[in-house]
C-alpha cells in the first residue's frame, strides 16, 4: 500500500459542496486533495436552482462572473391545480440585493467549480474512493481506493465528508442520521417543450381529486437552452424501483430504468397547463426523497457537510445551496486551525452556526413540499428573502458578539448576512462602487464607518489604533476599510483605505448615525458590531476568532 502525507486536509467527494471546500481551502494556501469515486463527472441537471446567495458568495470568491453567463435568469413560478392558474409568485428581491434567481445544471457548477479550483494547481482525483479512516489527536489516516484497484494511505491534519446521503464519512464517524422517507417515488427528465409559457418561470401543476387531496404532479425547473426544462414527476407503476432500493436510506437517483420520452408526455398530456410536446431528451433518472439531518456536523478532526450532513425534499431548491454554505462555513475555520492559528471554539462553532440552519432546511422543505411554498405563513417579502438564503443567520453563535443592548438602530445585527449597497465613490475611481467590490477577494474584514459629523473621539488616530489592533490581533490576517458619511473631508493623516458613502445607502442600510465597526468575516456574515468602536471590545471578540 502507498503512503502520502502531502496534504492538510483531505475532501471527500467532488461534488457541488466538496469542490467549495477544496475551493476555499486552496485560495487560502491551505493544501489539500478532493478524491471522488466517480470515473467523470456525470451529465445530470440534479441541483439546478443557484440562490442569490451562493451568488454572492461566488462574488467574494472572484468566481461570480462564470456563473452569470453559464445560467439563466429564474424569473418567478406559475401554479396550476387542476389546469387552472391558481398563483403566480414573482422571484422579486430588494434592490440592494446584487443578483437575482438563476438556474444552472449542476454539472455546469461542478465545471465552474472545477475550472476555480485548476487556478491552485488543484484537480479532482477521480476513481478514487476513501475506504475507511482512524483519527488521533494529530490527525486523520485514510485509506483510499485507487483507479488501478490498489490502495493508498494518506495522512492529513483533516478530512471533510462531502459524500452524499450514503455518506461514509458519516456512517463510519457513526453519527446519528434520523428521519423518515417519502412514500412517493417521482421521475426526472431534462427536456425541451414547445409550450407557449413565459420563459423563465418555473412551473408547478397539480391535480386534486375529489377529496382535495394531490393524486398528480408536473415541476418544470427552466434550464440554459430555448424551451429546455428539467421536469420531475410521479413514477408511472412500470418504472418504480421501490423494491430494489437496497439501501437504508432512499434518496436520490435510483438504479434501473429511467423514464422515456412517452412517459414524460404523458405526464404533460395530463397537466401540463399549455399544449406541449417534450424532445430531445438529454437524461431521465427516477429518484426518491427522504428527509434527515445528523446529530452533530463532526467529531474530532472529521466534518460532515452537504447531503453527508442534511436531505430533504428539493423544493426551493434548498439543499445544494445549503451545502455551498455548509463548505463555505467551514473552510474559513480550518484554514485558520491548519496554520494553528484559530481561536479555542472555532471549529466546533461550526455545528453551532450549520446544524439548525440543517434543521431549519429540512423542516421547511418537508413542509413545502407537503403543502406548497404559498402555504406558508410568513409574509411574501420575507417569504423571498428566506427562499434567497438572505436571511440565514448565526445570531447565537458562540463566535458572534451580541451587539450592545443600548445600540438600537436598524441594521443587521451581529451573525447576519452583512447586505450589499452602492454609492461607495473613491478620490481615484470615476464610478461608484458596491459594497461587495471592496469585500471581494478579502478575508477578514474590518468595516469602520465615520460619521464626520459627530465629534468625540472618532479622529484619524482613533481609527489607526483600532485598524492595528485588528492587525495584530489577527496575525496580520484583518485588513481594515473606512467609509466616510458624505460631506466632511477625511480626517486628516488617516492612512487607511476611505471610501465616501455618497448616497447614504450604507448609513441607511446598516442603521448607523454615528461611528460604528463592523467586523465582517469571510463567509459574508457579521461577527460584530461595535458602537461605539472601543478597542477592548474588538480584541474580546478577535479572540474568539484567532488565536495569540
Amino acid at each position: 500500500m502507498a503512503h502520502n502525507d502531502a496534504a492538510d486536509v483531505l475532501v471527500a467527494g467532488a461534488g457541488p459542496v466538496g469542490l467549495t471546500a477544496a475551493a476555499e481551502l486552496r485560495r487560502r494556501g491551505v493544501s489539500c486533495r478532493i478524491v471522488d469515486r466517480l470515473p467523470a463527472r456525470l451529465m445530470y441537471a440534479k441541483a439546478v436552482g443557484i440562490q442569490p446567495r451562493t451568488l454572492e458568495i461566488w462574488d467574494r470568491m472572484g468566481l461570480v462572473r462564470p456563473a452569470l453567463e453559464a445560467a439563466v435568469l429564474m424569473r418567478g413560478q406559475l401554479v396550476y391545480v387542476n389546469g387552472t392558474e391558481v398563483a403566480r409568485i414573482d422571484l422579486a428581491l430588494p434592490p440592494e440585493v446584487p443578483y437575482h434567481f438563476a438556474a444552472l445544471p449542476q454539472y455546469e457548477t461542478e465545471r465552474l467549480l472545477e475550472e476555480y479550483l485548476a487556478r491552485f494547481g488543484t484537480r479532482i482525483e477521480r476513481g478514487t474512493e476513501l475506504l475507511s479512516f482512524t483519527q488521533d489527536a494529530d490527525g486523520v489516516t485514510a485509506r483510499l481506493g485507487t483507479p488501478g484497484g490498489g490502495q493508498e494511505e494518506v495522512r492529513t491534519r483533516y478530512l471533510v465528508g462531502c459524500d452524499g446521503a450514503h455518506s461514509t464519512v458519516r456512517k463510519t464517524l457513526g453519527l446519528a442520521f434520523e428521519g423518515g422517507a417519502f412514500p412517493e417515488e417521482y421521475m426526472l427528465a431534462d427536456v425541451e417543450v414547445d409550450w407557449d409559457l413565459p420563459a423563465g418561470y418555473g412551473v408547478r401543476a397539480m391535480h386534486r381529486n375529489a377529496d382535495g387531496a394531490m393524486d398528480d404532479l408536473l415541476v418544470c425547473i427552466p434550464l440554459p437552452g430555448r424551451g429546455r426544462y428539467r421536469m420531475s414527476m410521479l413514477v408511472p407503476p412500470e418504472l418504480s424501483a421501490a423494491d430494489g432500493a437496497g439501501d437504508e436510506i432512499a434518496h436520490g437517483i435510483e438504479g434501473g430504468r429511467g423514464p422515456e420520452l412517452h412517459h414524460v408526455q404523458a405526464v404533460l398530456d395530463r397537466l401540463a397547463p399549455r399544449p406541449g410536446t417534450a424532445s430531445a431528451l438529454r437524461w431521465s433518472s427516477v429518484f426518491r426523497i427522504s428527509h434527515r439531518l445528523v446529530d452533530r456536523y463532526g467529531d474530532g478532526r472529521v466534518f460532515v457537510a452537504g447531503d453527508a450532513a442534511h436531505i430533504h425534499p428539493p423544493t426551493g431548491a434548498q439543499g445544494m445551496n445549503t451545502g455551498i454554505q455548509d463548505a463555505v462555513n467551514l473552510a474559513w475555520k480550518l484554514a485558520l486551525a491548519v496554520e494553528d492559528a484559530a481561536g479555542p471554539g472555532l471549529l466546533a462553532s461550526y455545528d453551532a452556526e450549520r446544524r439548525p440552519v440543517g434543521e431549519e432546511v429540512v423542516g421547511r422543505t418537508v413542509r413545502h413540499a407537503a403543502e406548497g411554498v404559498q402555504a406558508d405563513p410568513e409574509d411574501p417579502q420575507t417569504l423571498m428573502l428566506r427562499e434567497a438564503q438572505l436571511l440565514v443567520g448565526y445570531p447565537g453563535s458562540p463566535i458572534v458578539t451580541p451587539a450592545d443592548p443600548a445600540d438600537d438602530a436598524a441594521g443587521p445585527r451581529p451573525g447576519e448576512r452583512a447586505p450589499d449597497c452602492g454609492g461607495l465613490t473613491g478620490d481615484i475611481t470615476a464610478y461608484p462602487l458596491r459594497l461587495f467590490d471592496l469585500l471581494r477577494g478579502r478575508d477578514h474584514v474590518l468595516l469602520l464607518y465615520r460619521d464626520g459629523r459627530h465629534h468625540h473621539g472618532d479622529g484619524a488616530h482613533d481609527l489607526k489604533e483600532l485598524a492595528a489592533l485588528a492587525h495584530e490581533f489577527s496575525g496580520g490576517r484583518m485588513e481594515s476599510c473606512v467609509l466616510l458619511a458624505d460631506g466632511p473631508a477625511p480626517p486628516p493623516g488617516l492612512a487607511l483605505p476611505a471610501y465616501r458613502d455618497s448616497r447614504g445607502e450604507f448609513a441607511r442600510l446598516y442603521g448607523v448615525r454615528s461611528t460604528t465597526a463592523f467586523v465582517v468575516r469571510p463567509d459574508g456574515h457579521l461577527g460584530a458590531r461595535l458602537r461605539p468602536p472601543a478597542g477592548p471590545a474588538l480584541a474580546g471578540h478577535l479572540a474568539e476568532i484567532f488565536r495569540r
